[in-house]
């Protein structure tokens, strides 16, 4: 298996274009949230300090959220995959495995 042949492919430089957005894009969306916390808490104190469930603030949920957009995160990176990159990752393995290579 040639590996040049393969990363010089229209279909691969087209994969690894789309998915490298996708992950930039994730990776600046996740930073901003994470760094949203520390910046709310420094900036705006009373506004996080407020009590929303008894002795849970703004400020606790807005952690507690995080995992929940990680999670988010996962599951649309899961699934854009499935649709986008896993097909074409196929169709490029079908071109160049086996002795299939054009």
């Amino acid at each position: 298996m040639r590996w040049d042949k393969i990363a010089q492919s229209e279909d691969f430089k087209h994969l690894i274009s789309i998915k490298s957005r996708f992950v930039v894009i994730a990776i600046i969306i996740s930073s901003v949230y994470y760094f949203a916390l520390p910046l709310s808490v420094g900036y705006f104190p009373k506004i996080m300090n407020q009590k929303v469930i008894g002795s849970i603030n703004l400020a606790y949920l807005f952690a507690l959220s995080q995992f929940f957009v990680a999670w988010i995160i996962a599951g649309v990176y899961a699934r854009v995959a499935n649709r986008h990159f896993d097909p074409l990752a196929d169709k490029i393995k079908k071109q160049y495995v086996g002795g299939l290579e054009k």
